[in-house]
């Protein structure tokens, strides 16, 4: 299986961190899982206008490509004026209306405030359901208290464990999937 994870950010290393400790993470619990990170900052993803995937630049297909060739995904976003990050939404506008058909959609966000804490619930996970993703029955939402100020490693361990108890989950819905 092919766990690929999708950092939201174009500033910063915090939402990059998060998603990368869920494939971490599922790579302890399951050394066979191949994982991949992208991270949006390290892209050229075009501004969604509606065209076919064929007619954007090299680097907006590919990342589409290997999103729609994952088994499974995890999204992170950072919080921004309480929505989802633009560049997310953006490259969301780009994937056909069945992308995660049969995938676990895993979601994990950071801000500077546990006031948006419900927003991958409320904005991400429809979305995320509309392309038929499979949601885990627990997102982590990570204030930037938990991470160290210097090395932007998560200190908070009750976050840590969340991080774990997600990529559980998605590799035990994922493996149902696949044996269904």
């Amino acid at each position: 299986m092919k766990l690929v994870g999708i950092s939201g950010a174009l500033a910063g290393d915090k939402t990059s961190l998060a998603v990368n400790n869920v494939l971490v993470a599922a790579g302890r619990l399951d050394s066979s899982i191949k994982t991949e990170l992208i991270d949006l900052r390290e892209y050229d993803v075009e501004f969604s206008v509606g065209a076919p995937i064929a007619l954007y630049n090299d680097d907006t297909m590919d990342v589409v490509k290997k999103i729609l060739s994952a088994d499974f995904l995890v999204f992170g976003t950072p919080i921004y004026q309480a929505s989802i990050s633009g560049a997310l939404k953006n490259l969301l506008d780009l994937l056909p209306e069945n992308a995660f058909k049969y995938k676990v959609t895993g979601i994990v966000a950071t801000g500077w405030t546990n006031k948006h804490f419900l927003v991958p619930e409320y904005q991400l996970k429809p979305v995320l359901s509309y392309f038929k993703g499979l949601i885990p029955t627990g997102n982590v939402y990570i204030h930037n208290n938990a991470f160290n100020e210097d090395s932007d490693v998560i200190i908070d361990q009750e976050i840590s464990e969340r991080i774990e108890k997600l990529a559980e989950e998605m590799i035990y819905l994922q493996r149902g999937i696949n044996n269904r």
